[in-house]
């Protein structure tokens, strides 16, 4: 069974920069990520237009530059799924998918994942019309009808991105205004393919084998059916929960610690996503990283 001095769950920005932060510190380290491509969500991300000194940087492009700087120190890269972790005092087990992994110190940084609507039709079509990432699938529905589900900033991001290359896109919100930033609203209101669906619900989503329209509800009880080729779901994330006992989360599941990203287990931190806060962007996750390993640092010296 292999040892470690920390390890580090997940390879989004938060991960990435607790991973240069702790072998800075000369610490014996190793990253486990479930997915192929590191860089969590801003991997999906068009455009990255507010994290500092790096302007119109796709999420792409800023996913590299972070994985390459934290290979440039050194940490080890394991491909593989964590379903829980262990503490046994000391020491924490970290049981994955290619086995046991010992550390003595771990960071949680396992990210979020995009909530689902949990409508009929929605499971049956994703991937056939159903998306929740713009970016990734958008350019399959250029010159067609789709619409966005959502009010805030993801949700606006997406209609936005869609508009340059759609026919018309649709945004469904249930409420009377969006929740989105005010700059990100006014570049979507300029746009003239784009129909706001005020005080309303997705309810349905139709089609046999590809989306084909979807049926909205209103506040006031009526209803209406939009002909449309694509789904674009934006309302929000869950956290992606890793099986600990005994540690403090909040009802939906995210780990409750302060920015130094300690939690009720001594040994174990949480950076990112998956910590409880009220803002979840690329700058506030690559400062729970630095946070966390500077903790964890303190922790093992």
């Amino acid at each position: 069974m292999n040892k470690y001095d920390l390890a580090i769950l997940g390879s989004g920005p938060a991960g990435l920069s607790a991973a240069i932060y702790a072998r800075r510190g000369e610490l014996n380290t190793i990253i486990i990520e479930k997915s192929f491509a590191s860089g969590g969500q801003i991997i999906n991300t068009y455009e990255v237009d507010n994290y500092p000194g790096l302007p119109e940087i796709t999420g792409f492009e800023l996913a590299t530059k972070m994985k390459e700087h934290s290979d440039k120190f050194g940490a080890e890269y394991l491909n593989a799924d964590v379903t829980e972790v262990k503490n046994i005092g000391d020491e924490k087990i970290i049981i994955t998918s290619e086995g046991e992994i010992r550390a003595r110190a771990v960071i949680i940084a396992s990210g979020a994942s995009h909530r689902s609507l949990g409508i009929p039709g929605e499971e049956d079509l994703t991937g056939s019309g159903v998306s929740y990432c713009a970016t990734c699938d958008g350019a399959f529905f250029r010159g067609k009808d789709v619409v966005v589900a959502g009010g805030g900033n993801v949700a606006v991001e997406d209609a936005i991105f869609l508009a340059r290359g759609c026919n018309k896109v649709y945004v469904v919100h249930r409420r009377d205004e969006l929740r989105a930033e005010k700059v990100l609203q006014t570049k979507l209101f300029e746009l003239p393919n784009v129909e706001m669906v005020w005080n309303a619900n997705l309810t349905n989503i139709n089609g046999d084998g590809n989306v084909e329209s979807v049926d909205v509800k209103f506040k006031d009880g009526s209803s209406k059916n939009i002909k449309v080729d694509g789904v674009f779901i934006a309302v929000g994330i869950a956290p992606n929960k890793v099986k600990v006992d005994e540690l403090n989360t909040t009802e939906d599941g995210y780990i409750i610690a302060d920015e130094s990203g300690i939690t009720n287990i001594p040994g174990i931190f949480v950076a990112g996503d998956v910590r409880d806060k009220s803002l979840r962007q690329v700058v506030t996750a690559v400062s729970d990283g630095a946070n966390a390993a500077t903790s964890a640092l303190r922790y093992l010296i």
